[in-house]
């Protein structure tokens, strides 16, 4: 795998592979390869998590860490992201993850084909593909039950500006599982009828497995959008609360991506009860990056046999 840029770029059996790969790391049935790799992480739009995710990932790799702060980058003096990212590569850099606001940014970049261009990861483009967040989404999932076929999961929330919420739609798709939507519908994209099916937010709640909440990007909306945004509203109409927390079954799981609005997409008190799978997700995102990164060295991540 030369770049990771987008997880349906891969067979199913490649996805398949990087699942159990992430969870051998997590379970210590995989030893960490002993290649050092120079690695630059570039982050154009904020980050906690995903960003010291890969940071953690990194240093458990052993990997060296080139800092490039992209805000105080030649990129700011006119450069071009081609020309920043050949200059890291002309240096020694390996491998870039990088975020950036443009949707696709890694497209023209790949169609280079150049021998400068370092292996690019993406951890995150606009509001298009988030792909180690939805491996880390698939690697709970399977954590939990073993298989997506058939599985009932529902995505929430800003649906419009969620890059994981179009990542992992298409995804679940291809691995057999009924994806639902909800959520406002004026943040519900027409094209995600292809991956599933809107539903008001109260049907249905008692035979969902996976119940997965999306935050509402401010940062995505128009002013007038935000000035009319009511949290305790929005609570109540498409929030986790108490009363929807019950109507799950015993063994649904809520995820989110983080971060959280708590209060507004789920009730302070369930972020972290006994069905949230929260932060077991941050935890399962340093080893579904460790396996995107090993995936990148000589030895193919479907070459590692893992059962």
């Amino acid at each position: 795998m030369r770049n990771f840029v987008n997880l349906n770029d891969l067979t199913i059996q490649e996805i398949m592979q990087l699942i159990k790969t992430s969870l051998a790391y997590k379970n210590e049935q995989l030893d960490l390869p002993t290649e050092s790799k120079n690695v630059a992480n570039l982050f154009f739009e904020n980050s906690t998590r995903t960003a010291s995710s890969f940071q953690m990932a990194e240093s458990k790799l052993g990997w060296q860490p080139i800092q490039v702060n992209p805000q105080t980058s030649s990129t700011q003096k006119g450069e071009s992201l081609s020309d920043t990212l050949k200059t890291l590569g002309a240096i020694g850099v390996d491998v870039v993850v990088l975020r950036h606001s443009i949707n696709d940014w890694y497209e023209p970049l790949i169609a280079e084909n150049s021998a400068l261009m370092p292996q690019l990861v993406n951890a995150g483009d606009g509001n298009g593909q988030h792909p180690s967040q939805s491996l880390l989404d698939l690697m709970t999932i399977y954590e939990q039950f073993g298989y997506f076929s058939d599985l009932n999961i529902r995505i929430v929330g800003d649906l419009a500006h969620s890059r994981v919420a179009r990542s992992n739609a298409e995804i679940l798709k291809r691995l057999g599982a009924k994806v639902s939507f909800s959520g406002p519908k004026q943040w519900y994209p027409a094209d995600f009828d292809q991956y599933g099916t809107y539903q008001e937010m109260d049907q249905g709640l008692e035979n969902l497995d996976v119940l997965m909440l999306l935050r509402v990007q401010h940062e995505r909306l128009a002013q007038q959008d935000n000035d009319d945004f009511l949290e305790t509203t929005y609570h109540q109409q498409f929030g986790l609360t108490d009363n929807r927390y019950e109507q799950l079954k015993d063994k649904a799981i809520i995820m989110h991506p983080a971060p959280v609005n708590r209060g507004i997409e789920i009730a302070n008190e369930l972020v972290e009860a006994d069905k949230s799978r929260i932060f077991t997700q941050m935890a399962n995102g340093v080893y579904a990056r460790i396996a995107i990164l090993t995936s990148l060295m000589e030895e193919k991540v479907n070459d590692i046999n893992i059962n």
